[in-house]
């Protein structure tokens, strides 16, 4: 589910509804492997349940000159899209993973938003050229 928030009728933020795919994923596949592999499932379902705890706190706005990172109500973050050189959405059948680059850095982002309206709203405000 995406929500849209008009800020004026020229300016619209969009905000990425969570996606608790990948973490649920991953503790579903800890809790199986604990009757084989105890000592590496306990990591795994950390880690899932720290992208679970992310996946509830976390939102990505795109607005129409940035994209903004949110921890509830904070914003944490801010790249402006003229910053960016590149972006990219990793393995596409499911994705896991949103790389970008800005000028000076690059960024690894779990999927933990929906990957549909991230991607619908990169191809719209930073077409990358082909």
């Amino acid at each position: 589910m995406t929500s849209t928030t008009p800020a004026s009728p020229n300016n619209q933020t969009i905000e990425l509804a969570p996606s608790y795919k990948i973490p649920l994923a991953l503790i579903g596949f800890a809790i199986l492997l604990i009757l084989v592999q105890p000592w590496v499932s306990l990591p795994l379902a950390l880690f899932g349940l720290f992208l679970l705890f992310q996946s509830v706190n976390i939102r990505l706005q795109f607005t129409p000159t940035d994209l903004d990172v949110y921890r509830s109500d904070q914003l944490i973050r801010r790249f402006p899209y003229a910053e960016w050189e590149n972006w990219r959405i990793f393995w596409n059948p499911i994705p896991i993973l949103f790389y970008f680059r800005e000028v000076n850095s690059i960024h690894f982002l779990p999927i933990i938003f929906d990957p549909k309206t991230l991607k619908t709203c990169l191809e719209k405000y930073c077409p990358q050229s082909k």
